[in-house]
């Protein structure tokens, strides 16, 4: 894994205050153990992270803002823990907005609601998984995911990401800058953004 910082894009810095687990919801219960995503143990070496992307199934886009946003990481498709006694990990959640994605998406909030992994999630991010609009279908899907997390972002389908470009802060969609502000107005990030 990349050092934290290490993204070529907008710079996440830890603000003074932390914001608490969000406590187990009551009738929640874990998907099957097909339908989980594994354990990320935390290290000294991870202490510089302000955000974690969660990406729960593969392809969802994860690394794609690890490289916009400085500051954060990957998670490779894994629930990253702190040791005990240390503040909450911060997490977002991404998928792309394919059935497959969204269901991915669903299985994975309900797996946190849960409460057993003592973090905080603050929203989800979807990534287009094709140029143009939903189908029907799946923006319906995509709501009714998107009322189970506090925050929903979606990003639009970048061609020059599909072609090799390499994702920055410079060929990001306007929706880059609106993540950042949101994640910053929720008190979880802070800081100014990065080169």
């Amino acid at each position: 894994m990349k050092p934290a910082g290490s993204g070529s894009g907008l710079g996440l810095g830890l603000a003074p205050r932390r914001v608490g687990a969000v406590a187990k919801r009551a009738g929640v219960h874990l998907p099957g153990a097909a339908e989980r995503l594994p354990l990320l143990k935390l290290g000294r070496e991870d202490d510089g992270v302000a955000v974690w992307w969660i990406g729960v199934h593969g392809g969802a886009g994860e690394s794609t803002l690890e490289e916009i946003f400085c500051g954060s990481r990957a998670a490779g498709h894994r629930w990253p823990v702190a040791p005990p006694g240390t503040p909450p990990v911060v997490v977002v959640l991404v998928a792309r907005t394919d059935a497959r994605g969204l269901r991915a998406a669903q299985s994975a909030m309900q797996q946190w609601q849960a409460g057993e992994l003592g973090l905080l999630v603050v929203g989800l991010v979807l990534m287009a998984d094709a140029p143009g609009r939903l189908p029907r279908a799946l923006q319906h899907l995509a709501s009714v995911i998107g009322g189970g997390v506090p925050r929903v972002w979606s990003f639009p389908w970048v061609e020059s990401w599909r072609t090799g470009e390499v994702p920055s802060r410079s060929n990001s969609p306007k929706q880059a800058e609106r993540l950042l502000a949101d994640l910053r107005s929720v008190g979880a990030l802070g800081g100014e953004a990065g080169v």
